[in-house]
C-alpha cells in the first residue's frame, strides 16, 4: 500500500508537467469589440477648386469630392506603419535599427557642422 506522502508528491509532479491543449471553437456569444475609429475628415469641403492640381493646360479645374467618394485606404496614408515584434532577426528590429542609424548620421553630421 502506498503511503499518502507517495501519492500527494505524485499529484504535484503531474501538475507540473507541460500539457498540450488544442483551441475550442468560437463560442456562440462573442467578445464585445473595440469601436472602430472615426476615419479623419477631409481640409477642404466638397466643390473646393483645388489649386495647383490640375497642371495640365486647357482642362477643367480640380475639383474636392465628398469625404464618402474617396477611397478608405487614403485615410490612412499618414499614419505611422508599425511593424510586428517577430523576434531577432524579424522586420520590426531590422526597421528600428535602421530608424537608429539613420538618426545617428544625422546627428553625427549636425555636430560635424558646428
Amino acid at each position: 500500500m502506498s503511503s499518502p506522502s507517495f501519492i500527494f508528491r505524485r499529484s504535484c509532479i503531474a501538475l507540473g508537467r507541460r500539457t498540450r491543449t488544442y483551441a475550442s471553437k468560437a463560442a456562440a456569444k462573442s467578445a464585445p469589440q473595440p469601436p472602430k475609429k472615426a476615419l479623419p475628415q477631409s481640409s477642404c469641403a466638397p466643390d473646393t477648386v483645388l489649386t495647383g492640381v490640375n497642371y495640365l493646360k486647357g482642362q477643367a479645374p480640380v475639383m474636392a469630392l465628398p469625404d464618402e467618394e474617396y477611397p478608405p485606404w487614403l485615410w490612412t496614408l499618414l499614419e505611422k506603419r508599425v511593424w510586428p515584434d517577430d523576434g531577432p532577426g524579424g522586420r520590426g528590429e531590422r526597421a528600428a535599427r535602421r530608424a537608429e542609424n539613420k538618426r545617428r548620421i544625422q546627428d553625427a553630421n549636425f555636430m560635424s557642422t558646428q
